[in-house]
């Protein structure tokens, strides 16, 4: 098998769209005149970065009457990961059979799975006669999570708007998915805390933070 870079007059995938529900995904576009099957790569893509060129491993031969008889084409998806989706249409010649590489990328698509939560608490204790106040932050996440995917702000005098309003601190440890209670914080009493995604390009499409009380 190989490929070909499309040119003028080739049969071109178009309209490749996507619809996500929960963790399904389902893929359509329009089929051009003449072809009966394509090629689906399926790619991971890990913190925005581009997918591996070599692709061979991840591509899977997808027939006309299949796409009809599924109304698309379906998989399931791991939550909170983003893939790269590619559709090539597959042509028969002498020397072989040959996926087409299309310039205009109107074959290619990212597509992520819901957002997966993630829960969090501030719990404050302090004494009447203490200068400082301790902090417990209790997370569940319904994935685990790499230590650089939330962290803390701290602001003095009322809680932070957002992470650039007071110190931020990155946590040092990954959470496992379920309940994280973290060791607890010694702050002054007037400080306050609140939880958010450290890398909102990297992680907002990925995650949703929720305060709970």
């Amino acid at each position: 098998m190989q490929y070909n870079v499309a040119e003028e007059g080739s049969p071109l995938i178009t309209g490749l769209a996507r619809s996500i529900e929960e963790d399904r995904c389902t893929l359509r576009w329009i089929w051009p005149a003449g072809v009966e099957a394509v090629y689906i790569s399926q790619r991971l893509i890990e913190d925005g970065d581009e997918p591996e060129e070599d692709e061979m491993d991840s591509l899977r031969l997808y027939t006309k009457s299949e796409y009809k008889a599924n109304n698309g084409y379906v998989c399931r998806l791991d939550r909170a990961r983003m893939y790269r989706f590619t559709v090539y249409s597959l042509l028969e010649r002498e020397e072989g059979a040959v996926l087409l590489q299309q310039r205009n990328k109107e074959n290619r698509i990212e597509v992520s799975a819901s957002r997966a939560k993630i829960y969090y608490s501030v719990l404050e204790k302090s004494g009447l006669f203490r200068k400082n106040k301790s902090i417990q932050i209790e997370v569940r996440t319904e994935v685990a999570l790499g230590s650089d995917v939330l962290c803390y702000v701290k602001k003095q005098g009322g809680f932070p708007a957002d992470r650039e309003d007071g110190l931020m601190y990155p946590f040092v440890a990954p959470f496992a998915a379920g309940r994280n209670v973290l060791p607890p914080i010694e702050v002054d009493k007037q400080d306050h805390i609140r939880l958010f995604l450290a890398d909102i390009r990297r992680h907002g499409h990925l995650y949703e933070l929720i305060a709970t009380s």
